[in-house]
């Protein structure tokens, strides 16, 4: 028998404050609103009653940064809009994690022109990329729930180098 064992009583939960944190951060994502292009029918598509994006705790969409935890990048990214998106992620609360959804705005898509930004990550950090022109609901709602397991496994404690 152990030590431990027996010495709670039923309704007595133990856990860390990791684990605890991160069921928080993960069940509450408030994402902001950045469509651009095509990608953004998508994206409003997810949060519209089909499909219900409620379910997963990420149906709240904000319409301002100082709100929102994730950034949806959904569309084509202009060399004009760089500055911008770059602004609003500054603007958004710690921690604060980013999707970019989206041929467009991962890689460009098929415009390989001077005018087109090759790929969000280059202007913030991305977390996830989601594929597809335009990448189906079902894809967004897959790419929320990878992030959710990425702020499952994160840890609140400040590591030292």
């Amino acid at each position: 028998m152990g030590l431990i064992e027996n010495r709670f009583s039923a309704n007595i939960l133990t856990t860390t404050v990791d684990k605890l944190f991160n069921w928080a951060r993960k069940s509450a994502l408030w994402p902001m609103t950045f469509g651009l292009a095509c990608c953004a029918i998508e994206m409003m598509a997810t949060g519209a009653s089909r499909f219900d994006l409620d379910r997963f705790g990420a149906g709240i969409f904000r319409a301002t940064p100082r709100q929102s935890d994730v950034m949806i990048v959904a569309g084509t990214v202009c060399e004009k809009m760089g500055p911008i998106i770059k602004r609003l992620f500054d603007q958004m609360p710690d921690p604060k994690w980013v999707i970019s959804m989206g041929a467009c705005s991962t890689c460009g898509g098929p415009f390989p022109t001077y005018s087109v930004v090759q790929g969000v990550d280059r202007i913030v950090p991305v977390d996830i990329s989601i594929p597809g022109c335009p990448p189906r609901p079902e894809a967004l709602m897959y790419g929320i729930l990878k992030l959710q397991d990425k702020i499952d496994r994160m840890s609140i404690a400040r590591r030292t180098a």
